[in-house]
């Protein structure tokens, strides 16, 4: 009995000391929630709005910095936390291109706008709420890995990224060229996810690239610019005379799979080619003015000029084809582009670190703003499906009466090889078992009609050169057809 009444005692001694507490604390719950109580009526209560000015905002943030730093449970670091904070009010932004870049984030994307890097050369963003891919650079290892923009990427290595930042993303994707990394991407809401191993390489970046075409005895030459990087409209000038030296009848621009970079790279090359001294873009700035950038070139190029885009062409590109479409009337081929109409600044803090902030939107010489609908082309060109397949990764060999996303990926390119796979939609039936084991028989494998891993590998390396052999390249020679038609 004794001992009944001294626990019960002790008992009530504890919730005294507890209610004690909360009542010294004043302001401070103890494991209760942060979220209002609801009221006793089920409506919701009426809150006033508490203003406070700059002064009062800021001891606001103090009290809340020092009060974790004095009270949390465990030890935690001020430099962590004010890290923390300054994510935290960029991602109230919902801005999918508003970023803080820690010393180590910012380094790697200042050295991602250099000539070369290390990595799969993509662009990524966040896109609904998930880190995406934006765009992969051409002839990259996420390109040949079959990524495609809006790719959103759920894990990476095996670990789920959610609630992950671009930048915490994007140190886990980068690494030393030769080693491999796996992103799990979710294509589409209807899909299943579906893992891509990709091995990083040293991306260089050549940000301008010239060749030439004949076409009905004109000299078709073309301009391909695969990133506007710092020096890109020196690059670009000094192989626009070459071309013109060499006496080109056309010239193609083609900015497929670029995802932009410099705006001031846009400019420059505008000034190269957008005529009249028209309006190459206007920038929105915040504060609502809308200054006019215009093109120094006073006369029009005595030859057509043919731009190439894709849904791949994000920022900077979108601008120049914008700029070809409405201030030069050029005619456009490809696809739809990204659509991203807003403009970013690196804004580099005191001890490395940055902050990558949307400052401006862009519109195009008519001030119409392209953001989330893109540039649309005058001649719109899809390329094979071939050109979008996935990698293949084939760890188990598939035979016939299977199933699968990988057998449909081999049957798009095989068909794209010229092979009769007779369907595409991941049923191996006897007609792919025929084309895989002719396939195995004119490539020295061996024979066993089986999508095996040797196959898969060679199938892709095939497939690899059928897509970079220009007689392939559906939306090239359709504006080498027309800057040609053109010309003449």
């Amino acid at each position: 009995m004794k001992l009944k009444q001294l626990i019960f005692t002790l008992s009530v001694m504890v919730i005294i000391a507890v209610a004690a507490v909360f009542f010294i604390n004043d302001g401070i719950q103890f494991g209760a929630s942060n979220e209002t109580p609801p009221s006793s009526s089920g409506e919701d209560v009426d809150v006033p709005e508490v203003l406070l000015d700059d002064d009062e905002l800021m001891e606001k943030f103090e009290t809340a910095l020092t009060t974790i730093e004095n009270n949390y449970v465990s030890e935690v670091k001020r430099t962590k936390l004010v890290e923390g904070a300054i994510s935290g009010m960029v991602e109230t932004l919902e801005d999918p291109f508003s970023d803080y870049m820690d010393v180590e984030s910012a380094a790697n994307f200042q050295e991602s706008l250099s000539s070369h890097f290390e990595g799969i050369g993509a662009e990524v963003g966040m896109v609904d709420g998930y880190v995406s891919i934006i765009s992969p650079m051409r002839e990259s290892p996420a390109e040949r890995a079959g990524l495609l923009p809006n790719d959103a990427i759920v894990e990476i290595d095996g670990e789920s990224i959610e609630g992950y930042s671009v930048n915490e993303a994007v140190q886990l994707i980068r690494g030393e060229g030769g080693t491999d990394v796996t992103l799990t991407i979710q294509r589409g809401e209807q899909g299943e996810p579906f893992d891509v191993t990709i091995e990083r390489d040293r991306i260089q970046v050549d940000a301008v690239r010239a060749d030439t075409f004949e076409a009905d005895g004109q000299l078709i030459g073309r301009l391909e610019i695969t990133s506007f990087s710092e020096d890109v409209g020196s690059q670009f000038e000094e192989l626009l005379q070459e071309l013109e030296d060499e006496g080109i009848d056309g010239l193609i621009v083609d900015v497929r799979n670029n995802p932009g970079g410099y705006l001031d790279g846009a400019q420059n090359i505008g000034n190269l080619i957008i005529p009249e001294n028209n309006p190459i873009v206007q920038i929105e700035h915040s504060n609502g003015s809308i200054e006019s950038y215009e093109s120094d070139l006073d006369d029009r190029k005595p030859y057509p000029i043919v731009g190439l885009i894709n849904e791949s062409s994000a920022s900077a590109s979108e601008i120049l084809a914008a700029a070809l479409k409405e201030s030069g009337g050029y005619d456009l081929v490809g696809n739809t582009t990204f659509g991203k109409g807003t403009v970013q600044k690196s804004i580099r803090m005191t001890d490395g670190s940055a902050l990558k902030i949307t400052t401006d939107r862009w519109l195009t010489a008519g001030g119409n703003t392209i953001d989330q609908d893109g540039v649309e082309p005058t001649v719109e060109v899809d390329q094979p499906d071939y050109f979008y397949s996935v990698a293949l990764s084939i760890e188990e060999a598939f035979e016939q009466d299977q199933v699968s996303d990988q057998i449909g990926r081999a049957q798009s390119m095989l068909e794209g090889l010229g092979y009769e796979v007779g369907r595409t939609d991941g049923y191996f039936d006897d007609q792919t078992e025929s084309a895989i084991t002719e396939f195995q028989e004119t490539h020295d494998l061996d024979v066993n009609g089986q999508l095996d891993e040797d196959t898969a590998q060679m199938i892709q390396e095939e497939i690899r050169a059928h897509i970079r052999d220009v007689e392939n390249d559906a939306q090239l020679n359709r504006a080498i057809e027309l800057a040609a038609e053109q010309a003449s």
